[in-house]
């Protein structure tokens, strides 16, 4: 048999960059997920025993990313009840990682209980505070070394003001070759009738994080969308979501 890897890649860059063209198959998958939300889809899936609130395309998505890119440091704002920042943590754990930095405005007792108590915890740094106040980013660089290479993952308050002020705090720590992901830019393809109601804030199209990021990306030339990793998102929270640093 030949060694068929290269045109294996091949073949899954080209149907990505396709299905990534593929309007009508993404409304489906929008509408497939709308349908979804009643059963609140996305909360039902852990990670290593811990609530995760993620889509899996999501975490497939994220971990491709981690592998191949090998962030030393992952910032996370928005801890929730603390699946993801496991999740990332056992991810660097095997691809020679060193901390996850969750940052929230309110950990809970209990979801602090779940993550420090979990085997992951060790390469877990929690942070209370406001995401974008200037006291929780010197607490955050504090925990980033000198020739660290970082991803940031934008998962908290997802209004477009809140996102936008996220990504001009927390942009800049991201490292050339690393990631920067914005969480539910999903909420940006959907309209008014679809946007889930049975949350504790609705953010309509136009304050959300899509319109967050297709604004500081004018205000940048460090990061480019990842093409082919996005045109496969079509079963996922945040597509277009997914931003390469490129200098």
């Amino acid at each position: 048999m030949k060694d068929d890897r290269q045109e294996f890649e091949d073949m899954r860059r080209a149907k990505s960059l396709a299905l990534g063209n593929d309007g009508a198959a993404f409304d489906r998958a929008v509408e497939l997920l709308v349908d979804l939300d009643r059963y609140n889809y996305s909360y039902l899936w852990t990670w290593m025993g811990v609530p995760v609130i993620q889509l899996p395309a999501d975490i497939m998505a994220t971990q491709e990313v981690i592998w191949n890119s090998k962030p030393d440091v992952i910032v996370e704002t928005g801890v929730a009840r603390g699946g993801s920042v496991l999740m990332l943590a056992s991810l660097l754990q095997l691809t020679g990682g060193r901390k996850v930095i969750g940052v929230d405005i309110d950990i809970r007792a209990h979801n602090r209980d779940s993550i420090e108590n979990h085997p992951m915890s060790r390469h877990v740094e929690l942070i209370e505070g406001s995401s974008t106040s200037p006291e929780t980013l010197e607490k955050v660089r504090s925990h980033i070394n000198p020739g660290d290479r970082v991803m940031v993952i934008l998962d908290s308050d997802h209004s477009f003001e809140h996102v936008l002020n996220e990504l001009r705090t927390y942009g800049p720590i991201v490292t050339e070759g690393c990631y920067l992901v914005v969480a539910d830019t999903l909420l940006g393809f959907l309209s008014e009738d679809q946007t889930p109601r049975e949350r504790s804030h609705v953010w309509l199209k136009g304050n959300e994080p899509l319109s967050a990021i297709r604004q500081y990306v004018t205000e940048t030339d460090r990061f480019e969308l990842d093409e082919v990793l996005n045109g496969k998102l079509v079963m996922s929270s945040s597509p277009a979501g997914y931003y390469r640093c490129i200098k």
